[in-house]
């Protein structure tokens, strides 16, 4: 389905960038704008913006007399949400899944109780509400409803931090988030421990204890990898 609000060359990337990240395009493989144009039926000045998009990802390079040459894995953006929902899509996603995971549990518990010390008002109150609403859309199979919720409830733990380089990271964590829920590498019905840790992270940052935020958000991550042992080993 092509990404809306994209056009043609959104058309081209749907069908292009999941196979490069896919390796159905091997690093140092050699696209040809032309050739491509064709094989899309779209013009070469879409072709050209969809090419521009990604170089922009690091997943393609144009060099003169040469062509758009596929880059290195070792060199595409990982963190670019784009490029993350691409691989998730992929047969890679047992593996991109437990790396985001790790970064997650790496980054979100030393944020929550940096957001326990910093975090205003506001902040604490959206916390709250969006734990109240994990709580609410955690029973009769509301995934949907429930996502919403646990991506927004992510979101501010990271922006509360007061580090701006954490709160860029939303975007990465919304992507595993929403990836895990799409490609059902979730239960059916979240886990009610789960489900109550979110609500006590929520306390402990609202509370401004920073110890216990750090350490609740901890488990929360510790649980999702071992969600991902059970279902995408």
């Amino acid at each position: 389905m092509t990404t809306p609000g994209r056009g043609l060359h959104g058309r081209v990337l749907d069908a292009l960038g999941p196979a490069i990240t896919a390796g159905a395009y091997p690093p140092g493989s050699v696209l040809r704008t032309d050739e491509l144009a064709q094989r899309f039926e779209v013009s070469r000045s879409v072709m050209r913006e969809a090419v521009r998009v990604l170089e922009s990802m690091h997943l393609v390079e144009s060099r003169r007399r040469v062509g758009v040459t596929v880059r290195p894995k070792a060199e595409w953006n990982v963190y670019d949400p784009q490029v993350i929902r691409w691989r998730l899509a992929g047969a890679d996603r047992p593996h991109q899944l437990r790396s985001l995971t790790v970064l997650r549990s790496a980054v979100e518990p030393v944020a929550a109780g940096l957001a326990a010390k910093h975090a205003t008002a506001e902040q604490c109150a959206e916390l709250t509400e969006c734990a109240l609403g994990m709580v609410a859309h955690s029973r009769g199979h509301r995934l949907a409803g429930y996502l919403v919720h646990d991506v927004a409830f992510h979101r501010a733990i990271l922006a509360a931090s007061g580090n701006e380089m954490f709160a860029r990271l939303g975007d990465v964590v919304a992507e595993v988030l929403e990836g895990r829920t799409h490609h059902e590498v979730m239960f059916e019905n979240p886990d009610p421990a789960a489900v109550t840790l979110h609500v006590q992270v929520a306390e402990a940052i609202r509370e401004g204890d920073a110890a216990r935020a750090e350490r609740l958000t901890r488990e929360i991550t510790v649980g999702a990898l071992q969600e991902l042992d059970v279902l995408a080993p």
